[in-house]
């Protein structure tokens, strides 16, 4: 909780000046009773209308101050939590953004959505309460007790007897209770994951009729959350009927106790009346705590848990390394890779190309062709081996430099609720030419032109309202747009047809013909042109060379050369 607390400085003004119109509030709140205990003691005897009404309306001020007081002092502890959450948001957002793959995969991205949003609000809710509550209800305990002790020591006795008992309640409970809150926390993540990957995969659960075993998936989990809920709640619920019995046992005790000393003469009624009045505000600010209590502990678990990831360490850090001439622009040598660091996803890997070579990648579904390309762009770092750019270790090119070389479509890309123009510009201020220039290329123009609004049609999420083939050029688009050094295309092409996968070569040569490309393809069509082609099977590589010198030495690439293309491939 230390770094959410680090989070209030900027406020503590605003805070210090709410906190001053709280305590003063239940200042004047405490008042009340003792007022009443005189004007049945002092000023009711007297039989005096004027005095009467005077401290009638001493009760009446009272009251409306307090009334007043605690309203002003609520809206401005609403305004700091709500600002310091949106601080804490704002930084937790940009330091997921800063994660490295690797990071990400280890706290998961279900994970990291339920820290944004949930634990984000369980922050804010406990910010608002200990300002409201929190600085209100232990004013009114330790008020209610002092003042009583001035009416009654000996009643006051009796009830702070009862404390104790309450302390320990207190202590036992939130032994058990944080942790669970953490391993409910973890089972809603269970749970944000599961509903992910059914929105994700509507389509296939659909088509596959699986509709009711995604339901039972489902219930397993959400079963999962409620009974780590339930078992939170019961052992969180445990502290007001106790808390209650304790109280409730206490105020028993100062009724007979007060009765046998108003019998013998040693107390009043008035300050039995105003006692039981203080008892009450004391049982109410007992349970206000018990509140707080239970916000403290789920927002405590929440907090480490935003904690974790905004004291993550900065991975892939920029290290200084030498440049080395060659005339190799890009250069893979004896890279290896694993993501659980056990077997190699890639194994010993090497190729190099010039600026404005093509490499073609081509292997069987989880062969390694998508690591690669994360290896290139420094998503993650290679376990060993060399990779080069321009000479340069990737791992001595700072982040924003390295990654403004790449034009980058990756196998499931993503298109935003936004205009095509927005889509292909991407933020970074590109011309409307350059734009045009990229659509022409990547073969968009001749849907886009067909459109009414043309560049200014939105889009829905994820370009749900364009065909596969459409949303394959318009992010084929936004990578060429900024013309970048490297263009790499990561299975990019599967949804065009020949003719227009043909033509989206052909313009690639002439128009961008200094871009060194990468292309990851299924079909042989797309790279056999391509300068070098590199065979992957099971992260190794089979063949590495023109098309025509792996079909004479690659039995792997003739195969599939043939089954696509026949026997004159």
């Amino acid at each position: 909780m230390r770094i959410i607390f680090r989070y209030l400085k900027p406020f503590v003004p605003r805070m210090s000046l709410g906190l001053t119109i709280k305590f003063t509030g239940s200042a004047v709140e405490l008042l009340l009773p003792w007022i009443l205990s005189y004007m049945i003691d002092e000023v009711a005897p007297t039989k005096d209308m004027g005095l009467i009404a005077l401290w009638g309306g001493a009760m009446v001020g009272a009251a409306v101050a307090a009334w007043v007081t605690n309203i002003l002092a609520n809206r401005m502890a609403a305004w700091v939590a709500q600002h310091t959450t949106q601080a804490i948001r704002h930084d937790l957002f940009a330091k997921i953004s800063q994660l490295s793959c690797a990071q990400v995969d280890a706290f998961s991205v279900p994970s990291l959505e339920a820290r944004l949003t949930t634990d984000t609000y369980h922050v804010h809710q406990m910010l608002g309460m200990m300002q409201r509550i929190g600085v209100r209800a232990p004013i009114l305990l330790v008020g209610g007790v002092l003042i009583t002790l001035t009416l009654d020591p000996v009643l006051t006795l009796v009830l702070v007897c009862t404390l104790p008992f309450i302390a320990l309640l207190v202590y036992a409970v939130s032994k058990r209770g944080v942790p669970m809150y953490t391993q409910l926390q973890q089972s809603v993540d269970s749970m944000v994951r599961t509903v992910r990957e059914t929105i994700s995969g509507i389509r296939v659960i659909k088509a596959l009729s699986k509709v009711d075993y995604e339901k039972e998936r489902f219930a397993g989990v959400n079963d999962g959350v409620v009974e780590k809920e339930t078992r939170a709640g019961v052992t969180m619920a445990l502290t007001n009927p106790l808390m209650n019995l304790f109280l409730n046992l206490g105020l028993t005790a100062v009724i007979i106790v007060g009765a046998f000393r108003v019998n013998e003469g040693l107390t009043q009624p008035g300050k039995i009346i105003a006692f039981l009045s203080y008892f009450t505000i004391i049982l109410n600010a007992m349970m206000a705590m018990t509140r707080i209590f239970v916000s403290f502990s789920r927002s405590s678990a929440s907090g480490n848990r935003i904690a974790q990831v905004m004291t993550a360490p900065a991975d892939l850090q920029t290290v200084p390394g030498e440049r080395e001439e060659g005339p190799d622009h890009v250069a893979f040598d004896h890279v290896t890779f694993s993501y659980g660091k056990t077997d190699p996803s890639v194994e010993d890997i090497s190729f190099r190309l010039k600026q404005g070579e093509t490499l073609g990648i081509i292997g069987a579904t989880g062969c390694g062709k998508s690591t690669l390309i994360n290896l290139l762009m420094r998503l993650y770092d290679a376990d060993s081996g060399k990779i080069t750019i321009g000479g340069r270790p990737i791992a001595s090119i700072p982040d924003e430099e390295l990654h403004r070389k790449f034009g980058v479509v990756f196998q499931n890309d993503v298109l935003f609720a936004d205009t095509i123009r927005e889509n292909i510009d991407f933020g970074r201020g590109l011309s409307q030419e350059a734009i045009e220039k990229a659509a022409r290329c990547a073969q968009a123009m001749e849907f886009i032109s067909g459109l009414p609004e043309g560049f200014d049609h939105m889009l829905t999420s994820k370009g749900t309202n364009l065909s596969g083939g459409q949303k394959q050029r318009v992010l084929i688009a936004r990578a060429l747009a900024g013309t970048p050094e490297i263009l790499i295309l990561d299975d990019s092409s599967s949804a065009l047809d020949y003719r227009t996968d043909a033509a989206l070569r052909q313009a690639l040569r002439q128009e961008y013909g200094g871009i060194t490309t990468v292309i990851i393809a299924q079909r042989v069509s797309s790279i056999y042109h391509a300068d070098h082609i590199l065979v992957l099977d099971e992260g190794k590589e089979l063949g590495y060379g023109a098309h025509e010198e792996l079909l004479e030495s690659c039995g792997v690439y003739r195969e599939i050369a043939v089954s696509q293309m026949g026997e004159g491939a």
